[in-house]
């Protein structure tokens, strides 16, 4: 007899799970796989009993019986409760199984008949269960599932504790959740199989937030709004969703500088201890909810004398996590703070943030509080939050400034200079900078309803147009009435015209148009008395001329550095800095590609400048991709396409960056996903130029798949539409030697030269020595397949030299491997050694595996590298993030100085990693590391 317990929940829930719980549920999945059980625990709202049914759902089909028990608070005194839940439905298959005494007891603990206790009857209970989960066994796997394990009455509890830890290897397991804070689950995993795994579930990233929040259809919420769920949550998948709910029903949403509401259901959970706060004691702990930073100085200066034993009180009470040794007052969580806020009257609010408008010590502090505490339109308060939200901006605080400039423009009165309107737009610009585009456009918009002014217009136009991104096919519309209400005034349609230049690139894909724009756009600045859109369209136009291969990049990129230069177009993505890192990574000056772009990213982050910082570290992986640094590359790439995901900007190009490194130091069926995700999201946008740059992500990660084909098909339409777009230089992509190399590979050599001879034309017109080597290597590969192979070694010899000297280290052991492939089966020596060493030192593991599949292919006889015990990666499995970079540098030589300035830390925190790293794979010193790297054990 088999008794199944429907688990499958309604089709809505299993996506709610996978939100963020990817690689928990698979090891969790995969523990149950192995016969082992799983044990998940959290606190209240995260997400246990979801996981808990899905693995039930998913797992429970492979078991023959599934018991279940769901316990609950208001039924854990009622003795037996969660036994007779769990057997009462098998208690005729098994009871004729169970010798008599150990039967009467069950039976009569599950009935209610009898009056059994555990006093009484402890013996033959114990027994009972035991034999029959083994009853059950006997018949089939056995899946016992509990949910909320804290609720369940102590009788089950013990006599189910008892059997976990004798059932040995009878196959009966235990799935079971259990409400915990903190690491406090011994006490169950006691009672559990000694196989059992702990799984803890952790709060949601905030993109993991918006995720879950969009699947249950909560769409609209501008992404600032996004970020105050994820903090106020702390990443609860409840606590967020009941947020956006509120959100959700409310008929408007929070004024800046507002907290979120919250719904009555989360103030019940979160404030059911405050009626034992006495009164003082709670508006002290609303003066904390109001401040940004709450420390017991700044209570005691805000007029809250007590504060010490009214914080301890709230402390006893589970409402604070005072820090022991510091003055800082935090909340247990930052919901009950929320709560708090929430559930005061207005005016008790508007009493605590003036008092914190004259005890805060930070300007910024201070002038949000007086803003809070303030009604209606006040010059003076307006003023001092104009003050303070220059301040955020100069500090790096983009996000912090616009809060700010909106809070000053609420209290703007209509007919005051600046105007309200003047100090939205540069909340909206704020905005921009820091990533928020939502909150822009809807700032722009609103503006836009009552400009009358020109330039006002036009600059909400400009927040507009840049809040759609790569989208700008979108807001075509957009670009007639800017037009309109620039009029004849040369600063104003600089403006209009720069966005114009790159809606040319981007939606039409006309590189010669763009171009010619861009050259406009700085005529009109120039004539306008306008530097810095000068010098933007001046970056623009280098930066086109050099994909384009034209021969004026040079002079134009020179034009755009000359002085007086504006520190915002010198840091900025499109500015003129990026325009010259692009030229000095296509003109295979690597070093300076890399401090150059570093330096860019240090500047952006200290600025806070999101959607440059985003675009930098993906610049700084691409760089550290051509050197060779495969390890490195791809730890930048994927913090790139986090960032990215996270922040909604430069999704596509990420993922596209992440795709190569994937490729090339990752996992390859990855790099194809991010590839295809690159190139849809491209199309989804109409972005005509970034289409070519994922197709040939997705050419590339073909090839190292092993799919010649596919590499062929997908890099064939690059080169068609990059024809089409009028690019010319090789260097922008890099894709020409994949695609002569798969050509060879699917039997079109002919085809193969001519890709060869036209890149090389264009290679020597503009001295890519990197990529001439590169198609050198691709030609020998030709005269390989047409019989000519002392002409080919001879060429692959010549080009492993030359891209090592260039400093291209993945290319370099491509040729290392196409010279090892060609000696194979014939006289004289033929070795992988050198291919392998050389990948190794890179880190690029799908290269490696290439090479172990050509050794095992090889012609009996032939001399093949030692099969490894394992690539260095995984030795390094163990470390933790941070360890793992460091150790990748020393497997590449790089000395601690070099390994400090390439990831940002001093000279002393890379020591200090190193001896950790030491610690953990029970080496002694950086020439053990470097034997892993050479994959030979550590002596």
């Amino acid at each position: 007899m088999t008794v199944r317990r429907d688990f499958k929940e309604p089709a809505r829930c299993r996506p709610d799970l996978v939100i963020g719980r990817d690689e928990l549920f698979t090891g969790a999945r995969d523990q149950l796989t192995r016969g082992g059980s799983v044990l998940l625990h959290g606190p209240a709202g995260i997400g246990k009993s979801t996981v808990l049914r899905a693995l039930a759902a998913d797992y429970g089909e492979s078991a023959r019986t599934v018991l279940r028990c769901s316990a609950t608070e208001s039924e854990s005194h009622l003795p037996f409760l969660a036994l007779a839940d769990l057997f009462g439905l098998v208690l005729d298959e098994i009871s004729d199984k169970l010798p008599v005494a150990q039967r009467t007891a069950l039976e009569s603990a599950l009935t209610g008949r009898g009056e059994s206790t555990l006093q009484r009857d402890g013996l033959a209970l114990r027994l009972a269960v035991l034999s029959a989960l083994r009853a059950l066994a006997a018949a089939g796997p056995v899946l016992l599932v509990a949910d909320d394990l804290q609720w369940l009455d102590s009788a089950s509890a013990e006599l189910l504790g008892f059997a976990a830890r004798r059932l040995g290897d009878t196959p009966v397991q235990l799935l079971c959740a259990v409400r915990t804070e903190e690491q406090e689950y011994d006490r169950h995993l006691r009672a559990s199989p000694p196989d059992t795994l702990a799984v803890r579930l952790n709060p949601l990233s905030r993109a993991q937030v918006s995720a879950l929040l969009d699947h249950r259809g909560y769409t609209d919420l501008p992404r600032s709004t996004m970020r105050e769920i994820h903090r106020t949550s702390g990443g609860n998948p409840l606590f967020a969703l009941e947020l956006g709910r509120a959100l959700g029903e409310s008929p408007t949403p929070p004024r800046p500088g507002e907290p979120l509401p919250v719904p009555t259901s989360l103030r019940a959970l979160v404030l059911s201890r405050l009626d034992m706060l006495s009164g003082e004691a709670r508006r002290t702990l609303l003066v904390a909810s109001a401040g940004a930073r709450p420390t017991l100085a700044l209570l005691h200066a805000a007029g809250r004398e007590n504060a010490e034993a009214e914080t301890a009180q709230a402390a006893a009470l589970g409402l604070l996590a005072t820090e022991p040794e510091g003055p800082a007052v935090r909340f247990a969580h930052p919901l009950i703070s929320a709560a708090l806020y929430a559930e005061a009257p207005a005016q008790e609010r508007r009493a605590a943030h003036a008092a914190l408008s004259t005890a805060a010590s930070d300007p910024i502090e201070r002038a949000r509080n007086l803003a809070l505490a303030t009604t209606g339109t006040d010059p003076e308060v307006a003023a001092r939050l104009a003050e303070a939200a220059a301040l955020a901006r100069d500090r790096g605080a983009p996000s912090v400034a616009a809060s700010l400039g909106l809070l000053a423009a609420r209290h703007t009165p209509p007919d005051d200079a600046p105007a309200p309107d003047d100090r939205r737009l540069q909340a909206a610009e704020d905005a921009i900078t820091a990533g928020e585009v939502d909150l822009a456009r809807d700032i722009a918009r609103e503006v836009l309803t009552r400009a009358t002014v020109p330039a006002e217009r036009i600059r909400a136009w400009e927040v507009v147009i840049e809040a759609a991104g790569q989208s700008l096919g979108e807001v075509d519309a957009v670009f007639p009435q800017a037009l309109a209400d620039a009029g004849d005034d040369p600063r104003l349609l600089a403006l209009v015209h720069y966005r114009l230049a790159w809606r040319k690139l981007i939606v039409e894909g006309d590189f010669a148009e763009a171009r010619e724009e861009a050259a406009h756009t700085a005529d009109l600045a120039a004539r306008g008395d306008d530097r810095r859109t000068e010098l933007m369209a001046l970056s623009f136009q280098a930066s086109t001329e050099t994909l384009m291969g034209h021969p004026n990049a040079p002079t134009t990129i020179r034009r755009a550095l000359r002085e007086p230069q504006d520190p915002y177009v010198a840091c900025h993505h499109n500015g003129v800095g990026a325009a010259r890192f692009r030229w000095l990574l296509m003109s295979d000056q690597l070093p300076e590609a890399r401090s150059t772009i570093t330096a860019l990213l240090r500047e952006v982050r200290r600025r806070g400048m999101v959607e440059s910082e985003v675009h930098f570290q993906r610049f700084l992986a691409e760089t550290e991709l051509r050197s060779g640094h495969c390890g490195r590359a791809l730890d930048l790439a994927r913090e790139s396409l986090r960032l990215a995901r996270d922040s909604g900007i430069g999704l596509g190009a990420s993922a596209m960056l992440a795709s190569l490194a994937e490729a090339s130091g990752g996992d390859v069926d990855r790099a194809l996903a991010l590839a295809r995700e690159a190139a849809g999201k491209a199309e989804e946008d109409g972005d005509q130029m970034y289409v070519s740059r994922a197709l040939a992500a997705l050419g590339h990660a073909q090839l190292v798949a092993g799919d010649a084909a596919g590499t062929v098909g997908s890099l064939r339409r690059v080169r068609e539409l990059e024809q089409g777009l009028g690019i010319t230089d090789p260097a922008r992509g890099r894709w020409q030697g994949d695609l002569a190399e798969a050509l060879v590979r699917v039997g079109e050599p002919g085809e193969a030269q001519d890709v060869i001879d036209v890149t090389r034309e264009h290679a020597l017109r503009l001295g890519r020595e990197s990529v001439l080597a590169v198609l050198d290597r691709a030609e020998a590969m030709v005269r390989a397949a047409r019989g000519d192979h002392e002409a080919a070694l001879s060429r692959l010899t010549s080009v492993q030299d030359r891209l090592a000297k260039l400093g291209y280290g993945l290319e370099e052991a491509r040729a290392a491997f196409a010279l090892a492939m060609l000696r194979t089966g014939r006289p004289g020596p033929t070795s992988y050694d050198e291919a392998a060493r050389l990948f190794r030192r890179c880190r690029a593991l799908p290269w490696l595996r290439q090479v172990d599949a050509a050794v095992a292919a090889a012609a009996p006889g032939a001399v093949a590298v030692p099969q490894q015990t394992a690539p260095p990666s995984d030795a390094l499995e163990g470390l933790a993030s941070m360890e793992r970079q460091v150790a990748a540098l020393v497997m590449e030589g790089a000395t601690n100085r070099e390994i400090a300035a390439r990831l940002f830390i001093s000279v002393k925190t890379v020591e200090a990693t190193l001896t950790r790293v030491y610690r953990k794979l029970r080496i002694r010193s950086r020439v053990d590391i470097v034997r892993l790297a050479a994959g030979r054990h550590a002596k």
